[in-house]
């Protein structure tokens, strides 16, 4: 783990369970993000990687877990602590005088991590702002997929990228119109543009409406959802490179959720693959590529496809099937470091494994 001053956005254990049989959409996840960098989190359609971003930025309630936030925790979760409550009480009934004892005390402490829990959930953004004069949650912007559902068809363009100005509190008209332009033209358009309407432009200029609509809070970590999957071609480049642009021009972090693992290997510095809502394996962008572990990020990978005729004439997919590619009947995976920043999702005999091949490779 990465020295605590240097990192940005801190994922522990994340879960978020939906309906009343409890789908697992994200299933314990960790990773964190570090100042500056570009954190790519890849996996097929359906896999969490969106539930994930959208838990972060507070669209969702948590089911459990913690995530911290320029080291405040601006999410937790409430399942772990109310299901260990339950239990306890529900042991009580059976137990001897010493037992009752230990589980009282085991119900008053998590009782006391329950109400921390919704204390911060609560109250994470107000604590922040009494210390330092600024809301933290607007700290953290989202880019989101589709860039003509994301806005208001009834807004122009100046509605939409103020309204977080008006939000804050500001409302001298002549600076509000003053950094609307300056946003438009950060994002490659001309402030000329601010009094039209969605429908009037392109989905490659759409989407830069909607990052100049992120950029206006000057947040410090960027959550982009698939920013690209919607664009032509010919404009994904355009995106990615004024993204990257901003990155180093205003000190943004990003977590960039795709799956076209091109993208994600020329614009991410580590990666970590998911697959049914966990997390298989996370290292830096070139290890990855160099060193894939983890069957299914083999199976990825093997998907890339290669501007070479000769060598797509050629190429063999890999298949997963997690049934026959794993035996997990005696002992379950955990994440483990393989080499270093180089995590996968394993048990013993496959991690001894894993280390094996790395040797024999490098």
């Amino acid at each position: 783990m990465e020295d605590k001053e240097n990192i940005l956005l801190d994922v522990q254990n994340l879960k978020q369970y939906f309906g009343k049989n409890d789908f697992r959409a994200v299933d314990d996840v960790s990773f964190y993000v570090k100042k500056g960098e570009v954190f790519g989190l890849v996996g097929e359609s359906g896999c969490g990687k969106t539930t994930t971003g959208r838990s972060i930025i507070k669209l969702y309630n948590i089911t459990g877990g913690n995530i911290y936030f320029k080291g405040k925790r601006i999410g937790a979760g409430l399942r772990d602590y109310t299901d260990a409550i339950a239990t306890a009480k529900a042991q009580m009934k059976d137990a001897t005088d010493e037992e009752k004892k230990k589980l009282s005390l085991t119900i008053s402490e998590q009782k006391r991590l329950l109400k921390s829990a919704k204390y911060d959930n609560k109250m994470c953004d107000k604590d922040y702002l009494k210390e330092t004069g600024e809301h933290l949650i607007t700290k953290i912007q989202m880019i989101f997929q589709d860039p003509v559902s994301s806005l208001d068809p009834r807004m122009t363009v100046r509605e939409i990228i103020a309204e977080g100005l008006r939000i804050q509190g500001i409302k001298d008209e002549d600076e509000i119109s003053q950094v609307v332009s300056t946003m438009l033209e950060t994002v490659g358009l001309v402030p000329e543009y601010a009094d039209r309407y969605p429908h009037e432009f392109s989905g490659g200029q759409r989407q830069r409406i909607g990052i100049a609509r992120a950029i206006v809070m000057k947040p410090e970590l960027i959550v982009a959802d698939e920013p690209i999957s919607a664009l032509d071609v010919s404009i994904q480049a355009q995106v990615i490179n004024l993204l990257n642009d901003l990155r180093k021009k205003m000190g943004l972090s990003i977590l960039f959720i795709a799956h076209n693992l091109s993208v994600v290997k020329y614009f991410s510095d580590r990666i970590a693959v998911m697959y049914f809502g966990k997390i298989v394996e996370m290292a830096t962008s070139e290890e990855l590529f160099a060193h894939p572990l983890h069957p299914y990020t083999k199976s990825l990978l093997s998907a890339v496809p290669v501007p070479d005729p000769e060598f797509e004439k050629m190429r063999e997919r890999v298949s997963y099937n997690p049934g026959l590619d794993h035996d997990y009947r005696t002992e379950t995976p955990t994440m483990r470091e393989v080499s270093k920043e180089h995590y996968v999702s394993c048990n013993t005999a496959e991690f001894n494994a894993y280390v094996a091949q790395l040797q024999e490779e490098k």
